[in-house]
């Protein structure tokens, strides 16, 4: 189901009802970018620590914007049946002049969701506006300080011509006359009515509908008796909320303490973070505080399925559409109490077709698959005797395991613990190589040199010295077996005592000191036979 700034505000107490009823929630992101290339050291690597990645990460967050927000509400309705309502959020930042919004386009990003159907228009003429706390104080603040013009730099064309509208008209309007001003944007039918009452104090004005203002021209006595009605949409506190928008289900989400399921989710929860929470803090073990305090149970379906698809040994794949295509093919044996789980009527074109990258969609898809998983998980750790139809804190116990760890791509642990301590990666030995009469060469031209025998991430470890970290075993016997008699690298096994910078350095120091001691003992000593 899609849902834009027209039609949010109405939808949001049903939605607040079934989040409260829900057993768990899953979501997926779409972003205007990932990673940037303007950025420097930018790219992922082996090396990379948590802290690292985290910092690298944050950057890209910190350009990038979310253009869709999928919703996946997964409910209980009876024994192990559940029905799904997954909505599509289109999103676009609060535009107030007083909280404008810089964000980057990456043309791969634009052109990839492009290829799967993204409607950019929804994104830029219907998107509904977000914003962060830090974003939300300083609008509050400039609401305190009484002015009564929020108005976006995008729209002072649209607010003008609506100005000389009215000035033309109400020389001449009666008493309660009204005029209509038309086709208004979601955020000019605020802004307008904000300009006109501050301008002119004997109008007032309502908005109808989502494009339209009636304006009425009424006696001074008369605008003070309607600027005390708490139904008046122009209330600070209904600005507040008005500009708020999305970031008022964010917080129904954060309130509601549910199990929340996500796919390779670490980006996404960075910008859960920065877009309608805080702006991302420097420390990487604030964030995993903030985070866990925001959502206290995680679940992410690719840290999940990474660990069962070894034990099952289903076929190695990678896309969520992919995982959910083999849980449900026949590589996975169905039995009578293996979860059912149905579309909710408006969202029935999920079932009749396919719409990957659609993030109403994967949202969807991550739900089931984390469902579809933990049933199997429970099959094998009972061999297959279950008694009754499983329930979800059923699923939930069987994934303890799990909880709380989000995968991390290529690094220096496979998981960050949200909940605790980050495990490091049992990564194959780290290898040195010493490059011999081939002066100038660089990481770049290093990892030229072994691509084309495998995949090592390179980085320099002193002048003639760089390092090789591979994920796989076997690639690092091939290296030591193919080059142990290149003429200009000699590739061995690192070895901290032997290889490392700082040891080689205060080995030279002690070397040194230790010359001087000699020195001045046998100096010494020669000048007291000499008396």
């Amino acid at each position: 189901m899609e849902v834009g700034a027209a039609d949010f505000e109405r939808s949001l107490p049903s939605l607040r009802g079934r989040v409260r009823r829900a057993v768990f929630l899953a979501f997926d992101m779409e972003f205007t970018g990932l990673y940037s290339a303007s950025l420097q050291n930018d790219k992922l690597s082996l090396f990379d620590s948590p802290m690292e990645r985290y910092l690298k990460a944050k950057q890209s967050v910190q350009h990038f914007t979310v253009t869709q927000l999928g919703l996946a509400i997964f409910s209980n309705e009876s024994s192990n049946k559940y029905v799904v309502h997954s909505y599509n959020f289109f999103l676009f930042p609060s535009t107030w002049g007083v909280t404008d919004v810089e964000f980057t386009l990456s043309a791969s990003s634009i052109q990839f969701l492009s290829h799967y159907g993204f409607d950019y228009n929804k994104f830029l003429k219907d998107g509904i506006p977000y914003m962060n706390e830090a974003q939300e104080k300083i609008l509050h603040q400039y609401l305190l300080e009484g002015s009564r013009k929020v108005s976006s730099a995008l729209d002072r064309d649209a607010l003008k011509k609506a100005i000389d509208e009215v000035t033309c008209w109400i020389a001449a309007a009666e008493e309660e006359e009204t005029m209509i001003l038309q086709d208004l944007s979601g955020y000019q039918v605020l802004e307008v009515q904000l300009v006109l009452r501050h301008a002119l104090r004997n109008v007032w004005t309502q908005p109808l509908g989502i494009k339209k203002v009636m304006v009425k021209k009424v006696s001074p006595q008369r605008r003070r008796l309607l600027e005390n009605s708490p139904d008046d949409c122009c209330q600070k506190e209904l600005i507040l909320r008005s500009a708020r928008g999305f970031t008022n289900l964010f917080q129904i989400l954060v309130q509601a303490k549910k199990p929340l399921v996500g796919h390779n989710m670490l980006m996404d929860l960075m910008h859960l973070h920065d877009k309608f929470y805080k702006p991302l803090p420097e420390s990487y073990e604030e964030f995993k505080g903030n985070i866990h305090n925001l959502f206290p149970v995680l679940i992410d379906t690719k840290t999940v399925t990474k660990s069962i698809w070894k034990k099952c040994q289903f076929p190695l794949r990678s896309s969520l559409l992919e995982v959910y295509a083999v849980l449900c093919s026949n590589l996975n044996p169905k039995d009578s109490m293996c979860p059912k789980i149905a579309l909710a009527s408006e969202c029935s074109r999920y079932a009749e077709k396919k719409s990957p990258h659609e993030a109403g969609y994967d949202a969807f898809l991550c739900g089931s698959v984390l469902l579809k998983s933990a049933h199997l998980l429970l099959c094998t750790s009972t061999d297959g005797a279950l008694e009754a139809d499983p329930c979800f804190p059923q699923y939930l116990s069987v994934l303890a395991e799990y909880l709380n760890k989000v995968n991390f791509i290529r690094g220096g642990v496979s998981s960050i613990n949200f909940s605790g301590e980050d495990v490091p990666c049992h990564h194959p030995p780290l290898l040195v190589v010493h490059v011999r009469g081939w002066p100038g060469l660089n990481e770049r031209q290093i990892y030229q040199e072994f691509k084309a025998l495998c995949r090592f991430d390179v980085r320099r470890l002193s002048k003639n010295q760089f390092l090789l970290l591979s994920n796989k075993f076997k690639q690092v016997r091939l290296v030591l077996r193919d080059y142990k008699h290149h003429p200009h690298l000699r590739v061995s096994v690192y070895g901290h005592w032997r290889h490392s910078p700082g040891v080689n350095c205060l080995l030279q120091v002690s070397g040194v000191v230790a010359l001087w001691s000699v020195l001045a003992f046998v100096l010494g000593g020669a000048t007291c036979c000499l008396f």
